[in-house]
């Protein structure tokens, strides 16, 4: 499933552009021309970036990038800031309220494909395929092995397919729904007690080593990956 970039930019030859590469690099664009389209648009299936004007119609990128970290259901989204302002005041600005980049205009393509794949590789590892661990529990996505001091754990790929996003995803609650868009895929009609099921399977498999308590259910909201 291809990642999600809302791209929240007003002037329409630089939407269009940025919406191009990034369909020409695999990924889906979401467009917002201001602040309330934006806000409109992070809503169910959420992006898996931002790329973030500073001034919008309706409000103000530093607004809305401080919205979205804000919100327990967006915080995680990673936002590069793109804008014409260059002074250090502004850039420091603008990492104050959350964003995890800055990239000043003009810039070229490449340059900034290159700043969102080091972004993804700092909040999603999975991008690259790097092995990861949290408290001791390593899992690593191109042998397809989870270990715990180097004792390996069996899980199904399903069980295996929830924990690799949970390990990329932490500290972020996710509902039903948005599990079966993000593990299963959209295109795929599974019901949603069918992540109950698995978050169980999950969790058994994680219980000998005591990792289960990672796997958290927030009540009436769906599921979140914690070691706190």
């Amino acid at each position: 499933m291809s990642r999600r970039i809302l791209i929240v930019e007003d002037e329409a030859p630089i939407r269009e552009m940025l919406s191009f590469v990034m369909e020409q690099h695999g990924y889906q664009a979401v467009e917002a021309n201001d602040f309330d389209a934006a806000v409109d648009k992070i809503a169910e299936p959420y992006p898996d970036m931002v790329l973030l004007d500073w001034m919008l119609p309706g409000g103000s990128g530093l607004q809305l990038a401080k919205k979205i970290k804000g919100d327990d259901f967006t915080r995680n989204i990673p936002i590069i800031m793109l804008t014409a302002r260059g002074e250090e005041e502004d850039k420091v600005k603008g990492l104050e309220v959350g964003a995890d980049d800055y990239i000043t205009k003009p810039f070229s393509p490449k340059e900034l494909m290159a700043r969102m794949r080091a972004v993804f590789r700092r909040v999603a590892p999975t991008v690259l395929d790097e092995p990861l661990e949290v408290e001791g529990l390593k899992l690593d996505p191109v042998s397809h092995r989870i270990s715990v001091d180097d004792k390996g754990i069996d899980m199904g790929p399903t069980e295996f397919k929830l924990l690799h996003f949970f390990m990329t995803h932490p500290e972020r609650v996710y509902s039903r729904e948005q599990l079966l868009d993000h593990v299963w895929g959209t295109n795929v009609y599974v019901e949603d007690r069918t992540v109950d099921v698995h978050i169980r399977r999950l969790r058994k498999a994680l219980t000998e080593h005591g990792y289960d308590r990672l796997i958290q259910t927030v009540r009436g909201v769906g599921y979140r990956f914690s070691s706190r």
